[in-house]
C-alpha cells in the first residue's frame, strides 16, 4: 500500500459484491449511524455504510492506524477529510453499483463515477449545465456517441468542482473540459486563464456501462487501479 507524491490510487468495487454488512456499520461515526437510518431504501443504506466503512479499511492500511480510529472533517461545503495531520487526501463517488475511492499524497484530489443512462434529450439538458464551447463540441459528436460524451463531461466536471472544494452551487458553465474518451483535459476557466495549468484530468472506465474521471493537482504522473474485492480476499 505504498502511495508515492506523483501517484493516485483507485479503489473500486460493486455493492452487490457485499452481504455482511455488521463489520463495516461498527466502524461508523455516531453520526454517520444516525444518518444510514434516515434512508429510505435498502440500497442507499448499504451503500453509504460500505463507502463509509471501506474508506476506513483502506485509509487505516494507508495512515498506519486502526480503522476505528479514523474520523473525517468537512469544509464549509462539505469536502471529508481526515481529522488527524497528514499529507494523504482522499475522495469518494458512487453511482448505480459502483463505489470508487481515490487516494493521493500532498496533492488535492476529485472524483467522480456515474452510470450511464440514455433516457434524456443530452443536448437539451447541456444548455442548462455546460459552457457555451462544451455545447460545440457535443453537436458535432455522432448521435450514438452522444450520451457517452455527455458523461465524459459531465464527471470531468463534477471531479474538477470536487477537487477544488467549492461546493456544487459553483457554475458549471464558468469552465469547460474536452469530451472525447481519450485525452481528458481542463480547457479554460474564465476566472483564470491560467489555472487550467494547475490540473491534470483522467478519465477511466473501469465497468462497460460506467464513466469515471479524477482532477487532480498536476504533481500527480499516473493513476493506479485497484479492485477492494480481490484485495480483501486476499487479506483474509
Amino acid at each position: 500500500m505504498k502511495l508515492t507524491e506523483n501517484d493516485a490510487h483507485v479503489w473500486n468495487f460493486k455493492v452487490s459484491d457485499f452481504d455482511e454488512m455488521g463489520t463495516y456499520l461498527k466502524l461508523l461515526s455516531l453520526d454517520e449511524k444516525e444518518r444510514v437510518t434516515r434512508f429510505k431504501f435498502e440500497k442507499d443504506r448499504k451503500t453509504y455504510i460500505l463507502a463509509r466503512g471501506l474508506l476506513r479499511v483502506l485509509s487505516g492500511r494507508y495512515l498506519n492506524v486502526s480503522p476505528e480510529k479514523i474520523h473525517f472533517k468537512y469544509s464549509e461545503y462539505g469536502k471529508p477529510d481526515y481529522n488527524l495531520e497528514t499529507s494523504i487526501k482522499f475522495n469518494v463517488s458512487h453511482s448505480g453499483e459502483l463505489i470508487v475511492l481515490v487516494f493521493v499524497k500532498n496533492s488535492t484530489i476529485g472524483i467522480d463515477v456515474e452510470k450511464i443512462k440514455t433516457d434524456f434529450d443530452v443536448l437539451k439538458l447541456a444548455e442548462n449545465f455546460f459552457s457555451f464551447k462544451e455545447i460545440e463540441m457535443l453537436n458535432d459528436v455522432p448521435k450514438n456517441d452522444l450520451h457517452r460524451a455527455f458523461y465524459c463531461c459531465w464527471t470531468r466536471k463534477e471531479s474538477f468542482i470536487k477537487a477544488k472544494g467549492i461546493g456544487l452551487s459553483f457554475p458549471l458553465a464558468s469552465f469547460t473540459v474536452s469530451l472525447e474518451d481519450e485525452n481528458a483535459e481542463l480547457l479554460r476557466t474564465d476566472w483564470n486563464p491560467q489555472e487550467k495549468n494547475q490540473w491534470k484530468l483522467f478519465s477511466f472506465g473501469l465497468q462497460n456501462d460506467y464513466v469515471g474521471a479524477i482532477t487532480v493537482a498536476t504533481g500527480i504522473r499516473s493513476v493506479l487501479y485497484f479492485n477492494l474485492e480481490a484485495f480483501l480476499t486476499k487479506m483474509s
